[in-house]
């Protein structure tokens, strides 16, 4: 069984292996700002409807749940089950990652369009580092991580000021939830961390999604929500969308076991760039997108985890050479 880990542990930091499998989990993360807010108007769901997006959610991750669920027992020739000992973190990831998250995500995101949502969203990175730092504890800050920080949170904050043609801007239940949406992510990034050491992350992340699913599902139906697909292609759509959180958080949750959160963390700058480029090119924002604020604010959120990344692997380098010179006494 040890054996089997050590060969777990070696594949999974493998830079090449971490770098491809972390940037496919943002591109279906970038992916999910334009199918979301095209899954309203197939599914009829408007913008007053919080009840209707919250019970579009709820079916989207509960199917997530059995897909994670079938596909990890098939892998490993038997059902994926919690144990006594998965239930407490199972629940606090079912409320951090799926019930917390993605009330405030889809309710912010029908206040707000998928370029701005996509490049606020990306605050997670500098907010996952924070919560790794000064609430789990797993590492400490320096100063390029601060310096990267901040940079690429201007890109957050520049977001929000009005842009060219008044297409930008701030408001508590668009942008606000977004933003806290991010931050509730952050902290579901630090449990994954900390109850992957002894649990399966494979079997947690089906799991919360099955349950945090289900909640926001009768959740919305009991507060009046319907789903009304216009043609087939919704459903086709909904199944997508159960792809992308079933895989990504899978891939990440597996990532975080094995690695640094910074490490991890440092590749969602991609994932402002496909949304921001999926919502130009599938729901038509392309003013929004390549205008002057929001390539600046791109740059910047970029630049900063550029920064941060750099430190990262200055860090390995240091730690390298350390070991390196012990050798060679």
């Amino acid at each position: 069984m040890q054996e089997g880990n050590a060969e777990h542990h070696m594949i999974w930091n493998r830079p090449l292996i971490v770098c491809l499998t972390a940037v496919f989990c943002n591109f279906l993360w970038g992916s999910a700002f334009p199918c979301i807010k095209a899954g309203y108007q197939l599914f009829q769901i408007s913008g007053s409807d919080a009840a209707g997006r919250i019970l579009f959610a709820g079916v989207r991750f509960a199917l997530a749940g059995v897909l994670v669920i079938f596909a990890g027992s098939l892998i490993k020739k038997k059902f994926l089950h919690p144990v006594r000992s998965s239930v407490r973190p199972v629940l606090v990831l079912m409320l951090f990652q799926t019930i917390l998250q993605y009330v405030l995500f889809y309710s912010g995101l029908a206040r707000a369009s998928g370029v701005s949502s996509a490049i606020i969203e990306s605050s997670n990175i500098f907010l996952t580092i924070f919560t790794a730092v000064f609430i789990f504890h797993y590492e400490k800050m320096t100063g390029r991580k601060l310096t990267g920080s901040i940079i690429g949170f201007l890109g957050v904050l520049l977001v929000q000021l009005p842009g060219s043609g008044g297409t930008f801007g701030f408001s508590m239940t668009g942008e606000g939830f977004i933003l806290l949406s991010a931050f509730s992510a952050a902290v579901s990034a630090g449990f994954i961390k900390k109850f992957s050491r002894t649990e399966d992350p494979v079997m947690l992340s089906g799991w919360q999604f099955l349950l945090g699913g289900l909640v926001l599902a009768i959740g919305g139906f009991l507060g009046g929500g319907r789903l009304a697909p216009v043609s087939a292609y919704a459903w086709f759509l909904l199944l997508y969308m159960a792809f992308i959180s079933a895989a990504a958080y899978t891939l990440y949750s597996i990532l975080l076991k094995y690695n640094p959160v910074s490490r991890i963390a440092v590749y969602n700058f991609s994932n402002p760039l496909f949304g921001v480029l999926l919502s130009a090119l599938i729901l038509g924002e392309k003013n929004q997108a390549f205008s002057l604020s929001g390539l600046l604010a791109l740059f910047l959120v970029s630049a900063g985890i550029i920064i941060v990344n750099r430190s990262e692997e200055n860090k390995k380098q240091k730690a390298s050479g350390r070991i390196r010179e012990q050798e060679s006494l």
